[in-house]
């Protein structure tokens, strides 16, 4: 078997003729989705479905382009339901419209005008009010200068739905202080009385003002530890007062256990 260092130069095995091997040809390429399109083709497809008219149709020769055919047209006008009538009434007629002439009363103008204006009821004076040099006058009552809802019947008085509003308040306080007292009856407990509980607020008050006097007393300079202590000791003290009194004023109803 010669290298390939004899095959690049002159050599006498280079003179035997050799046969030239043919590679197999590789098989041809077919789709998987061969026989799925060869279904399809069979069936019966609607007409113009994807691939347009069989043959597109022509017009007629007479049927030609004209100017201005594929300009956008107005709709035809319309009649309106007006009916034309005449603005002003027809001219009387000169022998049928003819007014009845010679016709005369008795009625005494002068004194039934004089009648008329004794027995008219007197009318009110407008209110008005002026504000400018030059005497431009304005009304008074939509101006907000005289007091018209203050005149009022109904004025003061405390509407209906509000009275209504507080008998069911009062009502249905009336049966949950009776239904909580029967409950805390069972266990030993009463409500406080408003006696009871303005006393104590009056209390917690005077201690509190005592406390924000003593407070106010302090130096302005807190150079020291004791001054410090004293300093955050009276405002501890006037906050818990300060909750208790807001828990007091906040909840009308307190239960004590006895």
């Amino acid at each position: 078997m010669p290298s390939n260092q004899n095959l690049q130069e002159e050599s006498i095995y280079n003179l035997i003729p050799q046969e030239k091997v043919i590679p197999p040809k590789p098989p041809r390429y077919e789709s998987k989705f061969k026989e799925t399109a060869k279904e399809e083709i069979k069936k019966v497809k609607q007409d113009h479905r994807t691939m347009g008219y069989a043959k597109e149709p022509v017009q007629k020769p007479t049927e030609y382009l004209k100017a201005h055919e594929k300009e956008p047209k107005l709709p035809e006008p319309q009649k309106t339901g007006r009916v034309n009538q005449p603005a002003k009434p027809s001219v009387p007629h000169p022998v049928k419209d003819r007014p009845l002439l010679g016709v005369k009363t008795n009625k005494n103008f002068i004194s039934q005008n004089a009648v008329d204006t004794i027995m008219a009821v007197p009318r009110k004076p407008e209110k008005n009010f002026v504000d400018t040099r030059k005497g431009d006058k304005f009304k008074l009552e939509p101006s907000g200068l005289e007091p018209v809802y203050v005149k009022k019947k109904t004025f003061g008085t405390v509407p209906t739905y509000l009275i209504e509003r507080n008998e069911e308040r009062a009502k249905f306080k009336a049966e949950y202080e009776a239904y909580m007292q029967e409950y805390f009856k069972k266990g030993a407990m009463r409500t406080m009385s408003d006696g009871e509980r303005d006393a104590i607020l009056q209390g917690l008050k005077q201690n509190w003002d005592d406390l924000h006097h003593a407070y106010q007393s302090l130096s302005v300079s807190i150079d020291t530890l004791p001054k410090k202590m004293k300093k955050e000791k009276l405002e501890s003290e006037m906050k818990a007062l300060e909750k208790d009194i807001d828990l007091l004023q906040r909840h009308q109803l307190i239960y004590i256990a006895d």
